[in-house]
């Protein structure tokens, strides 16, 4: 079997739309498809591009002909939980994803592209539906496909609470958003990545502008030990670290028995891999940069000759 695992697409319609074509897909009977591969997506279809429901449909449609996988990224998750009543608030209608005051014009800010085309309509139903039925990871006979982090001890806690096919339920989507809840620390992990505080003192913005005092780290990396080696940051705040050990309960291992695939990390420059089985094909399509795909053939140690770079 022969995958192209599919990057980030974030509304970019016309770089998968280019994409798809470069890799030999042609559209037939409403579905892109090619005559030996499959495509597998690692989430995040929605929010910052200029069309969000093309995209959407362009993945859905695969999915549906058996022409690809898909798995939720956090920004379905969010979307889920942006349009799903809390069940826990009787006397007035709230969501499970805040919507209002400083926390809620956030999450609309980030969530606008989005709602800007579907708000209101029977589309922002049907699409929410769909991201239900996503898998939060893959665990394929050859490889596997996780939207952040691959972590055995969060999936050896989720799996037996999801519903068919590795998916949130609504039970479980109240669950991931309560922060005292285990499962939301296992689902942020596995769709956000592993995050943790920073030393006190220490802070950054986010590519947002936010202010962050938590930060992730590249669990990927067995060589580094120290927050200044595996902070997730610009790397000017990242080198001002004090070379204080990241807690080891924070750090998974990854067991290297297959290939695992990733999004999320609005990675830049030329595609390279994280390890011999660890590849992120996430390098910015949502802003500005090109959507990138890992072209597998069975290799047992991935290859970066193997990356697809379709410039915007």
């Amino acid at each position: 079997m022969s995958f192209d695992i599919i990057g980030d697409v974030h509304g970019q319609a016309d770089k998968l739309e280019a994409l798809l074509q470069a890799m030999g897909y042609r559209k037939r009977a409403g579905s892109y498809q090619h005559p030996h591969r499959t495509a597998i997506f690692v989430g995040d279809y929605i929010d910052r591009g200029p069309r969000q429901l093309d995209t959407y449909r362009i993945v859905w449609s695969m999915v549906e002909s058996g022409d690809a996988q898909a798995i939720l990224g956090n920004h379905e998750f969010n979307a889920i939980a942006w349009n799903m009543p809390d069940p826990e608030v009787q006397d007035e209608l709230q969501y499970l994803r805040p919507r209002h005051g400083d926390q809620g014009a956030r999450n609309r800010h980030q969530h606008r592209h989005f709602l800007a085309e579907v708000e209101g309509t029977a589309q922002h139903d049907e699409a929410i539906e769909w991201f239900l039925t996503l898998p939060l990871w893959l665990d394929l006979p050859e490889l596997r496909v996780v939207h952040a982090c691959w972590h055995d001890g969060y999936i050896v806690e989720l799996q037996p609470l999801l519903g068919p096919s590795r998916t949130l339920t609504p039970e479980l989507m109240v669950r991931a958003s309560r922060r005292e809840d285990p499962v939301f620390r296992a689902v942020e992990g596995l769709t956000k990545g592993i995050e943790v505080a920073l030393p006190d003192g220490h802070m950054f913005l986010d590519k947002d502008g936010h202010e962050r005092r938590n930060v992730r780290i590249r669990w990927w990396d067995e060589g580094g030990s120290s927050f200044r080696e595996l902070a997730l940051m610009p790397e000017q705040e990242r080198m001002a670290l004090p070379d204080l050990r990241v807690p080891e309960e924070a750090r998974p291992v990854y067991d290297q028995r297959k290939p695992v695939f990733i999004g999320h990390y609005w990675l830049s420059g030329a595609p390279a891999l994280q390890s011999e089985r660890i590849a992120c094909v996430d390098y910015s399509a949502g802003k500005g940069g090109p959507l990138v795909a890992y072209r597998w053939d069975g290799e047992p140690t991935l290859d970066a000759n193997h990356f697809h770079v379709q410039e915007p």
